[in-house]
């Protein structure tokens, strides 16, 4: 059974590649796999579930194919990262616009690229580049990165994505590190020196946070 799933995903595959998601239809994989319709359906339930598990293989093996390299400038790190997700979107146009309409569930494969781009901005925020939370940060780069991809696809300007990447940046990462990456105490001493300017917060929770940052600093 998984032979017969390997062969009708590789088959709707080429299908995509060569006609795009209208080409992808249950008679045209059956005849493309040499399988029976109901084995399609049996499988895969409906087109749209065909689609997904089609998205999955790919988006599978492109995340698996990602690295954070810990030794890179989390901030180049990023960067190499967001050409990685452009040059990926514009060599696979359909199957990009299958997994970023927003109407089909998410995926494994999906939540797993989303993992990836998380620890890239974590890896920032602990240098004190971030001028916005870890998830705002994630989201703007996510909808700017879609949105960099689907004009790109859809229009002739091949600046846009550098373009995009410096907008972005500009508006979540500071010019410069604050601190050296990973220096838990240099940021807590950063931190516990501006406490007092902090918003939204209390006398008494910037007391308490004081009390902490010193008992981590001095530890």
């Amino acid at each position: 059974m998984d032979e017969a799933r390997t062969v009708i995903i590789e088959a709707a595959g080429r299908l995509l590649r060569a006609e795009g998601a209208r080409g992808v239809t249950t008679r045209a994989v059956s005849q493309a796999a040499g399988v029976q319709p109901p084995t399609i359906y049996r499988l895969f339930g409906d087109k749209d579930g065909l689609l997904d598990a089609l998205a999955e293989h790919a988006l599978t093996a492109y995340v698996g194919a990602k690295v954070i390299d810990t030794q890179q400038d989390p901030f180049e790190d990023l960067k190499a990262g967001w050409h990685s997700h452009i040059e990926f979107g514009l060599a696979n146009p359909d199957l990009f616009q299958l997994y970023a309409d927003p109407r089909r569930r998410r995926s494994p494969a999906v939540a797993a690229g989303d993992q990836i781009l998380r620890q890239r901005v974590h890896r920032l925020a602990a240098t004190g580049r971030l001028r916005v939370s870890e998830e705002r940060a994630v989201q703007m780069i996510q909808a700017a990165g879609r949105g960099a991809v689907l004009a790109m696809l859809a229009g002739d300007d091949p600046g846009l994505g550098d373009a995009m990447f410096d907008a972005v940046v500009a508006a979540v990462l500071t010019d410069v590190p604050v601190v050296a990456a990973n220096d838990a105490t240099t940021v807590a001493v950063a931190l516990a020196a501006v406490v007092d300017e902090l918003p939204a917060l209390s006398a008494a929770e910037k007391s308490l946070m004081s009390e902490w940052l010193n008992r981590a600093i001095t530890s």
